[in-house]
Parts: structure tokens; C-alpha cells; sequence
């Protein structure tokens, strides 16, 4: 059992993942857990699969959309990979890396999925139920986090159904995920360079330790990936930052020894804030108080990623 009463839950179990599989073969929208976020999946090879996507999110369609896939062999399918592609694929998948690659003319995704970009954003998660979907259904599938665009993203299962209701045909249940924050996506640019567009549990330093260059720098490419936009992860009420205390009509989000309405890690561990962070931010949206507040918390590491998001909720 899955312990929820939402008739739309249900077990990752094997007849959860043959019944998901269907669906998704069939175009429906399903919710799967993922060691980062839950994601909306869909196959992303038919444009009105993924087109559903974009409307149950509420998703701005010039933002593209990560596809999943489960190896390196069905990755390349799709993407022209080149030594520092297969490098980082050695290192650093399964897992919470997302590479956007040159797509591949044959490639065969519906243009919906690329926002109509020459690159597309792949990456393999490392994720028992997403991988035995990914292997039932043997399709790529777009899954970009499963939550109405801009607001919270889902760790999870019970905060997919709280934020897109019926919109979604299944949400399998895989308890809580265990990195709670989404992929690093990392551009690889012609000439040797790359580029950081979303920080996330893999930092610079180890992809730089891999790729053996340092990033490049700056903007001014647009949207190229998911978690660009200046305005993200918002729980829906005005965000404090830096907080040493709260005010009186606050919900405070607290680290290490401040205490706060919610602890992200009272031992001061990033990798528990980061996993604990959207559950934290979905309390506070649900609390009777109007604002939010959040303790500061060390960048280094991990709380770089965990530092963009909360800047962005706070936008």
C-alpha cells in the first residue's frame, strides 16, 4: 500500500510500473519518481503526448524539456556525442547529471521537446522505477518535474497530486527522493568549451575534475534547459532569505542550530537540506502564515544548487 488515499497513487510495484508502461506507450501522462525530483512523464516521441505535458504544467513552451532515457546507447540515439560526452556518461551516469548535446537529425522526438533548440537535454537516472519504466516501455521520455510550472517541485508522491490533481492518468509512488533537488545540466560547446546551466547535486568542481577545463563564463544564450527562468520553485507566498529570526506572520525554514518551524538538516548537512528542501517549502506554502522565511546556509558544495533555487523561489 502506499499509505495515501488518492485513488491516482499507486505502488511502484511491478503491476504499478506494467500498468505506468501502458499508459505511457499509449500517450497518457504518468508521475515517476526519480532520485531528484518527481517528474511528468510522457513519451517524447509524439507530439501530443508531449504537448499534455506542457498543459497540465501550465509550462511555457520555449522552455525544453529533459528526456529520459536508460543507457548511454539509447542516449547517443539521439544526440551526437563527442569525447567529453562519453567522459562524463562513464563518470557520472546513472545519476543526476543532465547533458545538452547537438540533437541528431534522425533523432526522431517530437520538436515540442526541444522548444525548437538544434540541442536536446538527456540524461539517465539513477532510480529503480524510472529505469525498469524507462526499460517496459522502451521509449525516451520527457519528464520535466511534476508540479504546475514555477511552483514547488515534487519530492514526493502525495506533492504530485497536490499540485496537478487530475491532470495527471498515474503517479507511482517510490517514497521520498533521495537527492530532493534537481540535476546539474551542463552544456558542452563546441571548440572544448561548457557550460553550468543549472547547479544541482554534481558541482563544478567534479565536472571540472572530469572535463579537465574550467567552465565558460556568463549568458546571453536564452533558455536553453529547464530551471533557467528568472522565477522558479515558488511555494506561492512572498520568500525572506538570509533570515536570523522570524517575524510574527512568518514560517521559518531553519539550518543547523536555528531551529526554525522546520529543520533542513539540525546537524548541518547540505546533502539532508537539499533532500528536505522542497518538503520544507511545501509545509510553509501549507502553513496558516502568510510569508516565509529561510535561515542563511553555507554555498559551498551543494548549497550552491540549494542557493539558486531558494533565490529563485524568492523572485
Amino acid at each position: 500500500m502506499t499509505g495515501n488515499s488518492d485513488r491516482r497513487i499507486r505502488a511502484a510495484d511491478e503491476a504499478g510500473i506494467a500498468a505506468a508502461a501502458k499508459l505511457l506507450r499509449a500517450g497518457k501522462l504518468v508521475a515517476l519518481p526519480t532520485e531528484t525530483v518527481y517528474g511528468l512523464a510522457a513519451r517524447a516521441d509524439r507530439d501530443a503526448a508531449v504537448t499534455a505535458i506542457y498543459r497540465a504544467k501550465g509550462r511555457p513552451d520555449f522552455n525544453p524539456l529533459i528526456v529520459h532515457v536508460p543507457d548511454v546507447i539509447a542516449a547517443e540515439r539521439l544526440a551526437v556525442f563527442d569525447e567529453r560526452a562519453w567522459r562524463l556518461a562513464d563518470a557520472l551516469w546513472p545519476g543526476p547529471l543532465t547533458m545538452v548535446l547537438p540533437l541528431r537529425d534522425d533523432a526522431g522526438l517530437a520538436p515540442a521537446v526541444t522548444a525548437g533548440l538544434p540541442t536536446v537535454a538527456l540524461r539517465v537516472p539513477a532510480h529503480p522505477v524510472m529505469l525498469a519504466v524507462l526499460k517496459e516501455t522502451a521509449l525516451p521520455l520527457a519528464a520535466p518535474s511534476a508540479n504546475r510550472s514555477g511552483a514547488v517541485s515534487p519530492s514526493l508522491a502525495m506533492h504530485v497530486a497536490q499540485s496537478l490533481g487530475d491532470r495527471v492518468d498515474l503517479i507511482l509512488d517510490g517514497g521520498a527522493c533521495e537527492r530532493g533537488i534537481e540535476s546539474t545540466i551542463v552544456a558542452l560547446r563546441p571548440g572544448g568549451g561548457w557550460q553550468v546551466l543549472r547547479p544541482g547535486p554534481i558541482g563544478v568542481n567534479g565536472l571540472a575534475d572530469i572535463l579537465g577545463t574550467r567552465p565558460e563564463t556568463g549568458g546571453g544564450r536564452g533558455i536553453e534547459a529547464p530551471g533557467q527562468l528568472a522565477s522558479h520553485y515558488a511555494p506561492g507566498k512572498p520568500v525572506r532569505l538570509e533570515a536570523e529570526q522570524a517575524e510574527p506572520d512568518e514560517y521559518l525554514i531553519g539550518f543547523g542550530a536555528i531551529a526554525g518551524d522546520i529543520n533542513l538538516s539540525a546537524e548541518g548537512d547540505l546533502a539532508e537540506a537539499a533532500a528536505r528542501l522542497y518538503a520544507a517549502l511545501h509545509e510553509a506554502a501549507a502553513s496558516d502564515r502568510p510569508r516565509i522565511a529561510v535561515v542563511r546556509l553555507p554555498e559551498d558544495g551543494i548549497g550552491a544548487a540549494i542557493a539558486d533555487r531558494l533565490r529563485r523561489a524568492a523572485a
